[in-house]
């Protein structure tokens, strides 16, 4: 197991660290139930989970070489470095295709990165996120499949204020 870095204990002090396992909840006849997941659905939600923390370490990372203040395009190129250095595999700027009742909108919607297919990160410079940034994500996340996103704004004092992770 690797040495932890300064990015890596940020992650875990910001609670990125989690153990134990998930179980989705019903109800039947008025009574709670409790389902476990199956064994690839537990392992598809660890996945998530470590490239999330991979991730965020490497946005940590990125935050403490450059601080605030840059365009989001330098951003977007140094943490495709850092996950790179970190032999995490990602896709940049990906197209997303949309329709509506069986005919292409065009639009040209693009996301910043999805990671090993299964993460969609949107990549912000922003004063200050606002509810059309996370509408944004979610609905990236809609329309791509993907469960799980995250919204980093690198333009804050301290990187773990500026980071917003969803789950569908």
């Amino acid at each position: 197991m690797a040495a932890a870095t300064p990015a890596l204990l940020e992650a875990a002090e910001f609670g990125l660290v989690r153990s134990g396992t998930l179980a989705a909840r019903s109800t039947v006849g008025g009574k709670p139930q409790r389902h476990g997941r199956g064994h690839g659905e537990g392992e598809r939600v660890l996945l998530e989970q470590q490239l999330t923390h991979q991730i965020i370490g490497a946005a940590i990372e990125v935050h403490r070489a450059i601080g605030p203040g840059l365009l989001e395009s330098a951003y977007e190129h140094a943490l495709c470095h850092e996950l790179a250095l970190r032999q995490v595999t990602f896709e940049r700027q990906v197209d997303l295709s949309l329709f509506y009742k069986d005919a292409p909108v065009s639009g040209g919607y693009r996301v910043d990165l999805i990671v090993a297919g299964v993460v969609l990160v949107e990549l912000k410079a922003v004063a200050e996120l606002l509810p059309i940034h996370e509408a944004q994500l979610l609905t990236y996340l809609r329309i791509s499949a993907i469960r799980v996103g995250l919204l980093l704004n690198f333009n804050v004092a301290m990187m773990r204020q500026g980071i917003v992770r969803r789950v569908l």
